[in-house]
């Protein structure tokens, strides 16, 4: 086999097998544009090659460990639609190029205890490098939740729903019957998300604890998709449609048109909220103002903002991984982080999210382009240096 062409395999393949692999992990992670999903991959292909190369191609590892990274930063910019991280980018090349070299001063005599270091730092980097899990925060303020649907139990018996387990990180959450008893409770916040039917009385409280400073979300679902396995008429079902429409008109906000599928909605920050038969809302009157389905009210000195589905908060359309509802590597949306935004705290944390197929079919065909362009450039300029 002639010589350029074996360097050529040898340095495409490693490339190929990592970038196929960090998009498999990428797409279990819940389509995150994450380069972090790509370092473990990268970083095994680079310790193998370590292995398997002699130790005088050092600049053949450098060269895989380029290539790994600037495929999967190629991949991840246009298929999110927006620069990679930089950090996220560093940490990537950092991992490839330790594992690979400390993998490579294990074969050296004399320089084992280096390439142990160098791998066990390239560990540490996998391990701390991406987002890290939800830390609850000091000084927690109170949030009361009302609420028809299963955030605080499930068929079986007593359990928090996941949305209210990364709520809690932020909010010292009480779920409450009576809106009557807001006044007293001493929160700011309210999360309303798909109550049963109020009385009068009950929809003035809230409008009246609002307008004396409250913050609240409303989620109000005209087609509740939430599944249960309570049969159809059984009190503890959610309503299948919202019953607080009254209070939303009273504010400015009257529902509009409806859309029945599923919706994958981009905000003008790149955040993303996953919808499932969501209603619009057409601003008739009040101190409202209306962006991509998005209601946010000044009502008196308070604010409320308004989002015509409650399914969004189930967890079946934000965490791709059920146990780990509090890693943001698990999430498929931002779902969390603009719930806890729209109630007047902060997550932090930037994602990357993957857009429409096509951005995906060409980020593949570009980093596949300039994958294999950047092995044949090495080949060639290898093989004249004689490595």
């Amino acid at each position: 086999m002639p010589r350029r062409l074996t360097i050529f395999l040898v340095l495409v393949l490693p490339v190929l097998v990592a970038l196929v692999a960090g998009l498999a992990r990428a797409w279990r992670s819940g389509g995150q544009a994450d380069p972090w999903s790509w370092a473990l991959p990268a970083a095994l292909m680079l310790a193998l090659m370590g292995q398997l190369l002699a130790k005088d191609l050092w600049r053949w590892l450098i060269w895989i460990a380029i290539g790994a990274t600037g495929t999967a930063l190629i991949f991840c910019t246009i298929a999110a639609a927006r620069p990679f991280d930089p950090v996220a980018a560093i940490g990537l090349l950092l991992v490839t190029l330790l594992a690979g070299f400390g993998s490579r001063g294990l074969r050296v005599s004399g320089r084992q205890l280096i390439g142990v270091g160098l791998l066990a730092l390239a560990g540490l980097l996998l391990w701390r490098g991406p987002a890290q899990p939800i830390a609850p925060v000091a000084g927690r303020p109170a949030l009361v939740v009302i609420t028809a649907l299963p955030l605080f139990w499930d068929e079986a018996g007593r359990a928090d729903a996941p949305i209210i387990t990364l709520l809690r990180t932020r909010f010292a959450v009480q779920p409450l019957d009576d809106p009557r008893a807001l006044a007293a409770s001493g929160a700011r916040a309210l999360l309303l998300a798909q109550p049963r039917a109020m009385t009068a009385e009950q929809l003035v409280a809230i409008d009246a604890w609002v307008r004396a400073g409250g913050t609240a979300l409303v989620l109000a679902d005209p087609l509740l998709r939430w599944p249960s396995d309570l049969p159809a008429g059984d009190r503890r079902r959610a309503p299948s449609a919202s019953l607080v429409d009254p209070l939303l008109r009273h504010w400015g906000a009257v529902p509009d048109r409806l859309e029945e599928g599923e919706v994958r909605l981009f905000l003008n920050d790149g955040q993303l909220v996953t919808l499932s038969g969501a209603q619009s809302f057409r601003i008739d009157r009040g101190r409202c103002s209306s962006a991509q389905d998005i209601v946010r009210c000044q009502v008196g000195q308070g604010r409320a903002v308004l989002v015509g589905d409650a399914d969004l908060i189930d967890d079946r359309l934000w965490l791709a991984d059920p146990v780990r509802p509090l890693d943001p590597r698990a999430w498929a949306a931002d779902t969390p982080a603009l719930v806890v935004q729209w109630l007047g705290a902060t997550m932090a944390g930037e994602r990357h999210w993957f857009r429409h197929a096509a951005d995906l079919v060409s980020g593949l065909r570009w980093a596949l382009i300039v994958g294999t362009l950047w092995a044949i450039m090495g080949a060639v300029l290898l093989a004249r240096s004689g490595q």
